[in-house]
């Protein structure tokens, strides 16, 4: 009996809990399909006082460069976490090994990078003036491609592959490179399932790089589109400099309304994703873990 009530309180602390967190959402998707006149009457609601679907019909009435942006956005995020992964494990792989040479001043050398960094200026001048990325895809790929802290998780789920596999693969005449790739990935599954999520919502939610590298509209990823399509309409509705008639026209911008559609546009394919890698993301966690 006593068990049957504990198990009673823990499942409902954890249904209020996900609820708590779900809430936000709902009330996200509630907003953008919510008239603006409602929202200033009646303020927030779970559920609209008014129904509209003009935030989405602003967002989508030019469609073309949205498509373009999604082109962009799921292209860097595909590209960047795939190589990133790669990377990420070559990188994790010799310094988890107990016996390689270099083990502890290359371990050193990764922590290292995640307590300094060479500042904002240096990064941009050598991103435009000695590799000339600017206006490139690799502008938003590169820069996100390695990172200490995956590295470091990555090491950390290694280390706990028994170096018996990996012994007995040498025995049987296996190279380096063969244990890496037949043995040491599959093995590591959770870890870079985990790892891809992270990764991939880097990717997917980037804008700052781009704000920084790109000009061209042809190389605009989603998130920074969306930032620019409510400035500009900001920025008209308030500017002394814009015509009255557009002033008129973005005054009664549904700012709001828009703001939360955007969102919508821009993170629901992340959240269809998700579930597919949720028993990988909860194991990864687990035995993915940094020692102390």
């Amino acid at each position: 009996m006593k068990i049957k009530v504990a198990d009673t309180v823990i499942n409902l602390y954890f249904i209020i809990i996900c609820l708590l967190i779900a809430m936000p959402f709902v009330l996200v998707i509630s907003i953008s399909l919510s008239s603006e006149d409602s929202l200033h009457q009646f303020g927030y609601q779970f559920l609209p006082k008014e129904w509209s679907l003009e935030a989405y019909r602003i967002v989508f009435e030019k469609p073309e460069p949205l498509i373009r942006g999604y082109g962009v956005t799921i292209a860097i995020t595909v590209i960047g976490t795939v190589l990133s992964l790669f990377m990420t494990a070559l990188m994790a792989y010799p310094i988890s090994r107990s016996d390689f040479r270099y083990q502890r001043p290359l371990t050193f050398y990764v922590f290292f990078t995640m307590l300094f960094n060479g500042g904002l200026i240096p990064f941009y001048i050598l991103m435009t003036q000695y590799l000339h990325l600017k206006n490139s895809l690799a502008a938003l790929i590169i820069p996100a491609v390695m990172s200490p802290f995956n590295i470091m998780i990555m090491k950390g789920f290694l280390d706990k592959i028994s170096r018996e596999i990996i012994e007995s693969a040498k025995v049987d005449g296996a190279k380096e490179y063969r244990i890496f790739f037949t043995i040491i990935l599959p093995l590591s599954t959770p870890a870079l399932a985990t790892l891809g999520l992270f990764i991939s919502f880097g990717y997917w939610n980037e804008w700052f790089n781009a704000l920084l590298f790109i000009d061209n509209d042809k190389y605009v990823p989603l998130q920074l589109l969306l930032v620019r399509i409510l400035s500009q309409a900001e920025f008209l509705a308030n500017s002394p400099m814009a015509e009255a008639a557009d002033k008129l026209k973005f005054a009664q911008f549904p700012t709001l309304t828009v703001r939360m559609a955007m969102a919508i546009v821009a993170s629901g394919p992340m959240l269809v994703i998700f579930p597919f890698f949720q028993k990988y993301f909860v194991k990864g966690l687990t035995v993915g873990s940094l020692k102390g």
